[in-house]
C-alpha cells in the first residue's frame, strides 16, 4: 500500500501531447486564457504542478478515470507518484489536515 501522508493530492495529470486535443478548447480560446492568467498573476498549469509538487504533496492518477481513458503510468507526468483507486486514496488521506490558503 502507499505512504500515508496529510498533504497528498489525487489528481490524474496527463501530459500535453497525449488527450489535451480532445479535452482542450481551441487553440485561440487556450491563448486568450494564458493572457487572462498572466494578467492576474495566476500560474500556468506547469508552474502551479511544479509548486504543488515541490510542497511535498503527493500528486496521483486518479484510476478510474486513466483506465477509462487508457492510460498508465508512462502517460502521465514525471510528478504523478502513482495510479490509485478512491479506496486507497481515502486510506491514504485518513486523519489528514484539511489547509485552506
Amino acid at each position: 500500500m502507499h505512504e500515508s501522508g496529510s498533504r497528498d493530492v489525487a489528481y490524474a495529470i496527463l501530459k500535453a501531447r497525449d488527450v489535451a486535443g480532445t479535452l482542450m478548447p481551441d487553440e485561440q480560446d487556450h491563448l486568450d486564457l494564458e493572457h487572462k492568467m498572466e494578467k492576474l498573476y495566476i500560474p500556468s498549469i506547469p508552474e502551479f504542478i511544479d509548486m504543488t509538487a515541490d510542497t511535498g504533496a503527493g500528486l496521483y492518477g486518479c484510476k478510474a478515470s486513466c483506465d477509462l481513458f487508457g492510460l498508465n503510468n508512462d502517460d502521465l507526468i514525471d510528478q504523478v507518484k502513482d495510479i490509485i483507486t478512491v479506496g486507497e486514496f481515502y486510506e491514504m488521506a485518513a486523519g489528514g489536515e484539511i489547509v485552506f490558503t
